[in-house]
């Protein structure tokens, strides 16, 4: 049988992989999305998620009535992987060219959580996404719970593989005609737009102040995680 560390060992340019689970709490608490893979019946199937850490533990919610859930919160193995595109590397060839990322991969089963665990992970999914969102909010009722599955996936059996800086180019090609460097790319808020509906004088800077206040520390401390100074 394959332990563990084989199977999340990284094979493809190992000189990538990031072993220190600073790197993988820095990576999750920049995350918004995950991407779920279940196999049912033969077929794989992936599936976006919202996601969200809980110290030694990543949560996942969607409805009851999806047939992912109820494989996932059935005990069925996943494969959950999480990526962060940070730039695109211009080099003097194609095959050179490339792009810097964080990623994630994490291996194992999920548990489904119910009552007052399902309520807090809830409250954590919600905060992780919309910061200081769930106090100004009406509490869930309880068919919109009985609606939703909230699902923790343990952090015990993970890969981290990060890839950053300059092209490596072939010296043979470092006189070539073309710009050659990296463009960096984030994730960032825009300018709110109003809900058609929306009834008041109500400031978006309270929904705004916060999520940037949440984003650029967290992408910041993504960033010197990988590259101390």
């Amino acid at each position: 049988m394959t332990s563990p560390k084989d199977r999340t060992r990284v094979r493809r340019l190992p000189e990538k992989a990031v072993t220190d689970r600073d790197a993988l709490d820095a990576l999750l608490a920049a995350a918004l999305v995950a991407h779920v893979a279940v196999v049912d019946d033969g077929q794989p199937y992936v599936v976006p998620m919202a996601c969200a850490p809980d110290r030694d533990r990543l949560l996942l919610h969607g409805s009851t009535g999806s047939r992912l859930m109820r494989l996932l919160a059935a005990g069925a193995p996943t494969c959950v992987t999480i990526t962060l595109l940070d730039g695109l590397v211009y080099a003097r060839s194609a095959f050179e060219s490339s792009m810097n990322y964080r990623s994630a991969m994490i291996l194992g089963s999920c548990t489904a959580l119910d009552g007052d665990d399902a309520l807090e992970g809830l409250r954590l999914l919600t905060e992780h996404l919309l910061p200081q969102r769930w106090d100004t909010l009406r509490a869930p009722l309880r068919k919109e719970l009985a609606a939703t599955s909230v699902l923790a996936m343990p952090l015990t059996e993970w890969s981290v593989k990060i890839s950053d800086g300059p092209p490596d180019d072939d010296p043979r090609d470092l006189d070539a005609p073309v710009w050659a460097g990296v463009v960096p790319l984030s994730l960032q808020p825009g300018t709110p737009l109003d809900a058609p509906d929306l009834r008041g004088a109500h400031d978006s800077h309270a929904v705004i102040t916060p999520l940037v206040a949440r984003m650029v520390p967290h992408r910041l401390d993504a960033c010197n995680a990988v590259n101390p100074t």
